[in-house]
């Protein structure tokens, strides 16, 4: 117990102080304290000063690391506490406030139970005191006082583009990964680290804390990014080295659950490598480099700069669903929901589990416990092909693209975003069907709107853009369509484009097969503007209650000059979603121009300027529309080009076979297009019964990305299946009568291919039958986990020579072992030997060697196809014998 002592000048009359020792035991000591001076109080005002004692207790301790005292007083039922160190100089660090407080956030839990509380700061010490009273909601009339930069000499760093979000969610993990390290090294938990480094690497956090807060009190930005000129102590950079190896230490203590809390997510030990960095580098007459341009790992940064808001995933056109740290869903979109068979209400607070298939789902639940416990990814920040569970029971494949983003108050969302690999047909309508946007001769129009039809004249006059100017901006946002196969990432580079050569601001809306109007993009001279208001995503139709100019222009009427800013008081949706623009970012001149091509109407642009800048005129007409008509074309001719791929792709996806069933033998197979091109390629399998009972399998890809690739896909699919069942030869037969008809038929094409035949009865033994053309070997592994590839029966890829023999291959298969055909996409990676990838697959099937054979599969394309720039098709059989 603590020494008992006279009332210090801080505390009340006749108050009792105790002083104890900065240790970890002294907080357990000064709470028994506490409950014996408040006996006889009601239960629930005991209980929260003891809470609110501890953590200020823990705080002394962890922080001041000097003798402490504390005094408890009671007058009727108002309880006053106050806990005082020998450390004046060491200002309070409030952390950020969070709905869910946790370690490290005393001084948060003191805000919010105590009815009055502050800082009394004397000569020898300082007092932190707070009240508890009937009434806990009272406001109080003091707070903490702000954390100041320490004295000395100080030299400034700007930290670019620093995330607001991102750095109050690193900050927190930090100081928790400090409290609980200091604690568990204090109770002799097996951590080696040196009492004088903890020391410092907590003095440093603060410091680093205290200098960041004044900096962004003296530079308020409502961004959600920002660069700051921060004042730090000159001499930091030692104590700034030992914090960093600290956090390093607490990261493993935490990933060997050897703290209370969590460690950090990739994306905050990014963030806090870069400001220690910045830091360093900068005391030392380095330059700044912003975090935007820091390059990463996949799922090290958050999605976005932007903090997280529901109404990213709302107005995504994306599927997109986002959960919680506790795997429960807390956003949906309509295009998820339609997707997989739910309400988008109902979808809000399930698990997510609901949305994984059955034989998935501990698996994900085992790969989200250990991202919590070790902060280690699987999945993040990479594009991964599985299946997801549509509501009806069915599965849907889709690449699942999951990414992390901050709330303001540092907690972390997971954002899921769902994009099928099989396109149905029946979710389109040809393009004839729409029928093309027409101007209404009657249309009445807003005071302050030009309808102007582009005139032909050039600009002129000094403040215009000279002839090279404007071939070059139309050279650029030509390019920057062009160069992305993607074409809403190709708009938005125009858009930056128009932002820094053109206008202060642009807006493209879409409308798509279905005439819906989708906003794809909107860019800013000034990126700070870009606050969560501004979203992109999916507007309301256009009617006849619409006659605003965005309304105006998808109709068919334009280009509009608008050299006044109607008010936002329209009746229809969609007028006030596009005037709202001007409100959130400035603005007074625009045009707004429509996308036109073969008299149908893609879409429009809106560019407008705000004060201190030459308001659009006339004259800037003739470019704007040499403009929308470039950004038409692209369009249209991006669209002719995606509904090419969605024919083959649809072709591909046709072809894909039913697989026969058997008691005895496993069949499962996998198809996963590319994720980072548009193209599409002639990979293919196949599975059927031959005459007399063997089990064919076939796997094949066909040279060429593009719907020739497809159709001579498709056609040695056919006459391979032919010759297999009417002639029933061995493999290595069969393959050379397929070279031969292929050869006759299509002299240019070439392609690889496995053709195998499983025989055996029900009990076994089985064998394999192969032969190979040029195709990456078979893969075998048996139920122990061993591995081998089937190198023998190779040869030559077919359209070489069809007049050379083939080879043929006999493997005995030992029951419940797995045979592996798989597409070169699978195993190959730009950059890495082929040697490499298949090492890489030999130890992720002995790992996977025991698993159901769709867990197998699905894993193999977790692990393997994440990211691959070619398209996969893996196919599996594993021989069971009957029990």
């Amino acid at each position: 117990m603590g020494n008992l002592s006279s009332p210090g000048p801080s505390g009340p009359p006749h108050a009792p102080v105790r002083r104890f020792p900065a240790q970890p035991e002294s907080v357990a000591e000064a709470r028994r304290s506490a409950r014996a001076e408040l006996a006889g109080a009601p239960q629930e005002l005991a209980e929260t000063a003891e809470l609110l004692l501890s953590e200020l207790a823990t705080n002394a301790v962890l922080h001041a690391r000097t003798e402490f005292e504390v005094s408890v007083s009671r007058s009727g039922d108002t309880v006053r506490v106050q806990v005082s160190d020998r450390l004046p100089a060491r200002g309070l660090v409030p952390q950020e406030r969070r709905p869910d407080p946790g370690t490290g956030l005393g001084l948060v839990l003191v805000e919010e139970l105590a009815a009055r509380y502050g800082t009394e700061t004397g000569e020898e010490r300082k007092t932190v005191w707070f009240e508890l009273g009937p009434d806990g909601s009272a406001s109080p009339p003091s707070g903490w006082a702000n954390a100041e930069p320490p004295s000395g000499p100080l030299d400034t760093v700007t930290l670019v583009d620093m995330p607001d979000a991102l750095y109050t969610a690193a900050g927190y993990r930090r100081h928790a990964l400090l409290r609980e390290l200091t604690l568990a090294a204090a109770g002799g938990d097996g951590i080696s680290v040196r009492p004088q480094d903890l020391a410092t690497a907590h003095d440093m956090s603060n410091v680093l804390t205290a200098c960041v807060a004044a900096a962004r009190r003296t530079q308020p930005s409502e961004g959600n990014i920002r660069s700051l000129r921060v004042s730090v102590p000159a001499d930091a950079a030692p104590a700034l080295f030992t914090l960093r190896r600290v956090l390093e230490m607490a990261e493993e203590a935490a990933g060997d659950e050897r703290l209370l809390t969590r460690p950090s997510l990739p994306q905050n030990r990014v963030f806090h490598q870069w400001l220690f960095d910045q830091i360093t580098s900068q005391l030392s007459g380095g330059k700044p480099t912003a975090w935007t341009v820091v390059p990463r790992e996949p799922g090290a940064s958050p999605s976005e700069l932007a903090s997280w808001d529901p109404r990213q995933v709302r107005d995504s056109r994306v599927p997109t669903i986002a959960a919680d740290e506790e795997d429960r869903i807390v956003a949906a979109n309509d295009p998820a929901a339609d997707l997989l068979g739910w309400q988008e209400d109902d979808l809000l607070g399930q698990p997510l589990t609901v949305l994984i298939p059955e034989h998935l789902r501990q698996r994900h639940v085992s790969a989200f416990t250990s991202l919590q416990l070790t902060g280690r990814p699987r999945i993040l920040g990479r594009s991964v092909p599985l299946p997801a569970l549509h509501r009806d029971g069915r599965q849907i494949p889709v690449r699942l693209l999951i990414q992390t983003q901050e709330t303001a108050d540092g907690r972390t969302v997971f954002v899921a975003q769902l994009t099928p690999r099989a396109v149905d047909p029946s979710e389109r309508k040809p393009r004839k069907e729409r029928a093309a946007p027409q101007a209404e001769p009657d249309e009445q129009y807003e005071p302050g709107t030009q309808l102007l039809e582009p005139s032909g004249v050039t600009s002129g006059g000094e403040t215009d853009v000279t002839a090279l100017e404007r071939l070059s901006l139309l050279t650029d946002t030509r390019s920057a369509l062009s160069g992305s196969p993607d074409l809403t990432e190709g708009l938005q580079h125009v858009c930056r484009v128009l932002t820094r050569r053109l206008a202060d601001w642009c807006v493209l809306d879409l409308l798509d097969e279905r005439g819906h109007v989708d906003r794809v993009s909107v860019a800013h001279r000034e990126p700070w503007r870009m606050t969560p208001d501004v979203r992109e995503g999916r507007l309301p139709p256009v009617s006849e209650a619409a006659r605003g100019p965005l309304a105006r222009v998808l109709r068919g009427a334009g280009p509009l000059l608008l050299t006044e800013i109607p008010a936002v008081n329209q009746a229809h949706p969609l007028d006030a979603r596009h005037l709202e623009l001007f409100e959130q970012l400035g603005g007074t001149s625009a045009v707004v121009a429509p996308l036109r091509v073969r008299r149908e109407v893609l879409g429009a642009l809106t560019v407008a300027r705000g004060e201190g800048r030459r308001p659009f005129t006339e004259k800037d007409l003739p470019l704007v529309d040499d403009l929308v008509r470039n950004l038409a074309l692209g369009v249209d001719n991006v669209r002719l080009y995606q509904e090419t791929r969605d024919i083959a792709e649809r072709l591909q996806h046709s072809l894909l076979p039913v697989l026969p069933e058997s008691e005895h033998l496993q069949v499962a197979a996998r198809y996963a297009s590319s994720s980072t091109t548009a193209q599409v390629g002639g990979d293919w399998y196949d599975c059927f019964r031959v005459p007399g009972g063997e089990t064919a399998l076939v796997i094949g890809d066909v040279a060429g990305h593009d719907l020739e690739a497809a159709v001579a896909m498709s056609q040695l699919r056919s006459m391979l299946r032919g010759i297999a069942v009417d002639r029933r030869e061995p493999p290595e037969v069969v393959l050379r009568r397929l070279d031969l008809a292929n050869h006759s038929l299509y002299r240019e094409a070439t392609a690889t291919c496995v053709y195998a035949l499983v025989k055996g009865p029900e009990q076994g033994p089985w064998e394999l039958r192969h032969s190979s053309a040029g195709h990456p070997p078979p893969l075998l592994t048996t139920e122990d986990g061993d591995t081998r590839y089937l190198d023998e029966g190779a040869g030559l890829l077919l359209g070489m020579d069809p007049q050379l023999p083939r080879r043929g291959a006999r493997t005995p298969l030992p029951a419940r072992s797995t045979v592996l055909l798989y597409t070169d996409g699978l195993v190959e990676r730009r950059g890495a030997s082929l040697d490499k990838g298949l090492a890489l697959l030999r130890r992720h099937t002995a790992e996977l060697a025991r698993e159901p054979l769709d867990v197998f599969c699905d894993e193999l394309l977790i692990g393997l196809g994440a990211d691959s720039d070619d398209d996969i098709a893996i196919l599996a059989v594993r021989p069971t014998p009957s029990s």
